[in-house]
């Protein structure tokens, strides 16, 4: 076996950021070679949205004068020729609460609530026909009552699905941004008639990075930190003000493979990184790496020896208060018959 030497055996088809090579003998710098890194960084997959990413969108919601149908609030632009010349008929009107529209004292009130601008525009020629010899009615759209904005942060909640307001909801897990944005924009053009949509990602909450600090004996400090596609080594211990005074500089980043079901080890190299600016193994980081950083053996030495001698030292203390407390209580502090001082009766 010795002779063989260094060798690289079987290929593995991995995603980003995976070892095209793994060295099965010896910590080669050949088993690391096609990760990227710092200065070597590659551009990550199309983002796909999960629970619970936060979303930002905007919806341009335009209004279709065929679909629509008129409702109280909206209001109408309408002009009317042929009528009375002391009362004309021309400018915007608001549908009423009762569903009507006012022409005007001499002409009363047309119901147009429910039905579509050129229903209406029909129901005000036949109604202005009883008084007027031959009305020509224009009409159009001008403002909708009711649309409630959509625009601003969306939860993606933990169904994959995002609440619309009063349009219902959407899936939108496991899509990338412009699928989710064609799925927003079939949701809406129930409602409205062309919808321009924006999506983007206001929060990476479904993917991040773990750091994990091993804490001399005394128990590990785990961190998460999120996911955006460009962090390296050093980006992540950087948010956690680096190394703490029980960690050693021997630390690696444990990467699992989901093609293989194993994980990937790629060692770090602390000290090349920060005083030589050696960018070697300064790698770029994926959604669920873990960067472990081992403790100090010294201290954690002295910690193991402190969980063994605390205990003694508890009762080691116990039994010299008692043997003070015990020798003082019988000494010549109680005498009445020696020359120390004592209890008068």
């Amino acid at each position: 076996m010795a002779s063989t030497g260094c060798h690289l055996v079987h290929r593995v088809d991995a995603p980003l950021g995976l070892p095209a090579l793994v060295d099965a003998n010896c910590d080669s710098d050949a088993a690391v070679a096609f990760v990227p890194r710092e200065l070597d960084k590659v551009t990550t997959p199309m983002y796909r949205i999960e629970p619970p990413d936060i979303l930002t969108i905007d919806v341009q919601q335009n209004v279709s004068q065929e679909q629509h149908a008129l409702q109280p609030g909206d209001i109408v632009l309408l002009t009317v020729t042929g009528t009375f010349p002391d009362e004309p008929i021309e400018g915007e009107y608001q549908v009423e609460l009762g569903g009507v529209i006012q022409l005007g004292f001499s002409y009363g009130a047309v119901e147009v609530v429910g039905v579509g601008v050129d229903q209406a525009k029909q129901r005000i020629e036949a109604h202005l026909k009883t008084q007027l010899q031959q009305p020509l009615v224009s009409m159009s759209l001008r403002g909708v009552a009711g649309i409630q904005p959509i625009a601003g942060e969306h939860l993606v909640g933990p169904d994959g699905t995002v609440t619309l307001g009063q349009y219902g909801s959407v899936r939108l897990a496991g899509m990338t941004l412009d699928e989710a944005r064609l799925a927003i924009a079939a949701q809406m053009s129930t409602e409205f008639s062309d919808p321009k949509v924006s999506v983007s990602v206001y929060a990476y909450n479904s993917k991040g990075i773990y750091v994990i600090t091993q804490g001399g004996g005394l128990g590990d400090e785990l961190v998460r930190l999120p996911y955006t596609g460009n962090e390296t080594v050093i980006d992540a211990l950087s948010q956690i003000n680096g190394l703490s005074y029980v960690s050693s500089s021997r630390m690696w980043v444990a990467r699992p493979n989901r093609e293989q079901g194993t994980s990937v080890m790629l060692p770090v190299d602390w000290e090349g990184i920060t005083q030589l600016a050696d960018v070697t193994t300064n790698y770029q980081l994926l959604p669920g790496d873990r960067i472990f950083i081992a403790h100090n053996k010294i201290v954690a030495f002295d910690s193991a020896i402190a969980k063994f001698t605390s205990p003694l030292e508890r009762i080691l203390g116990f039994t010299l208060l008692g043997t003070g407390t015990a020798s003082r209580l019988s000494g010549k502090v109680l005498d009445k018959t020696s020359g120390g001082v004592g209890f008068s009766q």
